[in-house]
């Protein structure tokens, strides 16, 4: 079976409360996007992970599609299966790729083995393996809250917008970029700004891991900068970054402006 593991961006990124267990609470929008990995599973003799393409740290062990596969094995009879992972999705980006690769892992074995696991429990499942895989279960906008675990239906679309996202390399752990924050209640409800036109989120929609990290990073704040420069309608740093991406109302091709970066482009669904 090969499934197409998708990427998400954050629309807005409100850092509200530090919470007991050494987590934060936060309020964001996820949204997807089609920058996608390609994950293939099929049975073996004896359980394997591989990957290619972008070089995934640690051994396979420790990779989350792994780790869904023993999650899973631990309460289904399941054979030894090999999972190969083509890993395009950049990571330490904001994007959410391990987190997508983990719940298409869930959602992959529940379709090949017909094991009929409910979508709650899918749900369940992946809000095991990180705060962001249980987004990718159902995958769609949502308004994220708790830990970036809990949703609710949002009634935003941005069909047909185009997106462009540039990621310039750097990796920024969730340590790094939460070591740098202040935790406040948000001063607006997100969920209500986001019922405006997009044109007006520019100084609304506010990611707070941006004032910390473009004093330390500044060219993220520099392609920031240019995304708006050239005609985006709305410029943001997704999650924790590094990744920063512009929604413009027409097709725009970047790759030129951006030639040193990673740069993906498409339509919004």
């Amino acid at each position: 079976m090969l499934v197409f593991p998708n990427a998400k961006i954050n629309i807005g990124l409100n850092i509200v409360e530090k919470r007991q267990d050494g987590f934060h609470n936060i309020e964001s929008c996820f949204y997807p996007v089609d920058w996608t990995d390609a994950l293939e599973i099929s049975v073996a003799d004896n359980f394997r992970f591989q990957s290619s393409g972008i070089t995934i740290p640690g051994d396979g062990s420790d990779n989350l599609c792994s780790k869904a596969y023993q999650l899973i094995a631990s309460d289904y009879d399941l054979p030894p299966v090999n999972l190969h992972l083509l890993k395009h999705i950049p990571i330490g980006a904001g994007l959410g790729g391990g987190s997508s690769d983990a719940a298409f892992t869930i959602k992959a074995l529940n379709q090949l083995f017909s094991l009929e696991i409910s979508v709650e429990k899918q749900i369940s499942y992946a809000r095991r393996l990180g705060s962001d895989c249980a987004f990718f279960i159902l995958d769609r906008p949502a308004y994220c809250y708790g830990k970036g675990d809990e949703f609710e239906e949002i009634a935003l679309s941005l069909q047909g917008k185009w997106i462009v996202l540039v990621n310039p390399g750097i990796h920024i752990s969730s340590a790094e970029a939460y070591a740098g924050v202040r935790a406040q209640p948000s001063e607006e409800d997100l969920r209500k700004i986001l019922k405006d036109p997009i044109t007006s989120w520019k100084d609304r929609v506010r990611n707070d891991f941006e004032a910390t990290l473009f004093s330390r990073y500044t060219l993220l704040k520099e392609i920031k900068s240019e995304l708006y420069n050239v005609g985006a309608v709305y410029a943001s740093m997704s999650g924790s970054g590094s990744t920063l991406f512009g929604i413009f109302d027409q097709e725009t091709d970047l790759r030129a402006t951006f030639p040193e970066f990673k740069v993906w482009q498409g339509h919004l669904k």
